[in-house]
């Protein structure tokens, strides 16, 4: 089975259209959605509708902190995340929102495990930036591997059979193996808002037969979703890191 890994779309319509664009030829079996479908882009519901059709035929998703605060209005953001998200909730239908709100904060498929931040703890949206911080994923979660998303950029760690955890490098596009003496904390990198200075659309695909990881990047018109958010009123800021990836 091929799984692709998409996360953070972040209602950036141009990108998850260039992103499944390039899967459609990559023999997926499987799509996974890490969450934060919406939130900082302009097009919140297309996006939404479009993961609605995907889970309807066969994907599943979870919750991102930003789908979880189009309902809950105490989510802790900063000022121009939460400009944009009151903006989105006004864009979206009840159907909508429920499927937002409906979301499972994990997802387990044989011995793989699926949230959109830590596995240690899902709901309080912890940043896995370093070795250090994936400890506690490793700690609490038995999945051999633990894909998550919320850090908007790449990763790969392990945690060898001594329980020592360290970053590891791969090349994006070039298949990475994800050996069974180890075990692998993976973070996705982000389809509609990178911020590792590399501005095209993140995901990965993960083959279970081969335990094999590539990530994957994809160029799209960020130029046109940019002009959209300043078309939209929505701060400036947004518009200029789509475009130098930050």
């Amino acid at each position: 089975m091929r799984i692709a890994i998409l996360t953070d779309i972040h209602g950036n319509r141009e990108a998850l259209t260039a992103v499944l664009a390039d899967l459609a030829d990559r023999h997926i079996d499987q799509i996974a959605i890490l969450g934060d479908i919406v939130g900082y882009g302009p097009d919140p519901d297309w996006c939404t509708d479009a993961v609605m059709a995907m889970v309807q035929a066969g994907a599943f998703c979870v919750m991102g902190n930003h789908d979880s605060a189009i309902g809950n209005t105490n989510e802790m953001m900063n000022a121009d995340a939460r400009r944009v998200i009151d903006w989105s909730r006004d864009r979206l239908s009840d159907g909508q929102k429920a499927f937002l709100a409906g979301l499972p904060m994990t997802e387990v498929l044989d011995d793989l495990m699926f949230v959109h931040a830590s596995a240690n703890h899902p709901t309080d949206w912890i940043y896995v930036t370093s070795a250090h911080k994936a400890m506690p994923s490793f700690r609490v979660c038995g999945s051999r591997a633990i894909f998550c998303g919320h850090v908007h950029v790449p990763a790969l760690i392990c945690c060898d059979g001594g329980g020592r955890v360290t970053e590891q490098r791969f090349v994006m596009g070039m298949p990475m193996p994800l050996i069974r003496s180890r075990r692998w904390l993976a973070v996705v990198g982000s389809v509609g808002q990178p911020r590792d200075h590399n501005p095209r659309a993140s995901y990965a695909v993960y083959d279970m037969g081969k335990n094999e990881l590539t990530f994957r990047r994809v160029g799209y018109d960020n130029a046109a979703t940019a002009e959209k958010l300043r078309k939209a009123g929505l701060p400036e800021s947004l518009a200029a890191r789509l475009m130098r990836g930050e």
